[in-house]
C-alpha cells in the first residue's frame, strides 16, 4: 500500500465532517484497511516516505489522526502523538509545509495541537498564524489555553489512568465536548 492510497483516503473518500466525528464504522473501516501500514510506521519501516512532502504528510496522518480512530478510547490512541509531532517538527524544518495546500497544512499541524507541552504549542505558534483557516487557530488557542490551565488535557485522564483534580472534572464538566 502507498503514502497516495493514505492521502485519498483521508482527503478524497472522507468528506471534512468525518475526519473528527466519532463513527465506529469509520474507525473499523481504517483499522482494517490501514493497521498494517500503521504498525510499519510505528517501527519507523517508513522513514523513507520523509523524503518526499506528500509522503511525509501521510506518514503524519497515520500516527497522529488514524491512531485516534484505530485505538479510539483507548491509551494507544495518545501513543503515536510524540513520533508524529517528531515528523511534523521534520517536516516544517525541511520546508514541506510550502507545498501542502490549506487543508494538508492544517492536518501537518494537528501534532503540535495534540501535544500536552507549553513548549511544542509555542513552537508551533508561528506557523499556525501561517493557516488560512480562522477556526484551526482558534482551535489551537483552545488547546494552549487548557494546556496553561492544567498542563495536560483533562479529557485524557480517564483513559490515561490519570486521576483528574477537582478543577479538571469541573472543566470536563462546564465542556463535555472538548
Amino acid at each position: 500500500m502507498s503514502y497516495q492510497s493514505v492521502l485519498d483516503f483521508w482527503f478524497k473518500e472522507l468528506s471534512a465532517n468525518q475526519w473528527f466525528a466519532k463513527d465506529d464504522d469509520l474507525d473499523k473501516d481504517i483499522s482494517e484497511r490501514f493497521s498494517k501500514l500503521h504498525y510499519q510506521a510505528s517501527l519507523g519501516e517508513l522513514s523513507h516516505w520523509r523524503n518526499e512532502p506528500k509522503s511525509a504528510l501521510a506518514e503524519i496522518i497515520l500516527l497522529d489522526q488514524f491512531s485516534r480512530n484505530m485505538f479510539r478510547g483507548t491509551p494507544q490512541s495518545f501513543a503515536f502523538d510524540s513520533l508524529a509531532l517528531v515528523l511534523a517538527q521534520e517536516a516544517i524544518r525541511r520546508g514541506d509545509y510550502k507545498v501542502y495546500d490549506a487543508i494538508e497544512f492544517d492536518f501537518m499541524m494537528m501534532p503540535f495541537m495534540h501535544s500536552e507541552s507549553v513548549l511544542v504549542h509555542e513552537e508551533g505558534r508561528p506557523y499556525f498564524e501561517l493557516s488560512n483557516n480562522d477556526n484551526m487557530k482558534a482551535y489551537e488557542q483552545k488547546h494552549l489555553d487548557i494546556i496553561n490551565m492544567f498542563g495536560r488535557y483533562p479529557h485524557r485522564n480517564e483513559i490515561l489512568g490519570r486521576i483528574s483534580s477537582q478543577e479538571e472534572l469541573d472543566f470536563l464538566t462546564e465542556n463535555p465536548g472538548f
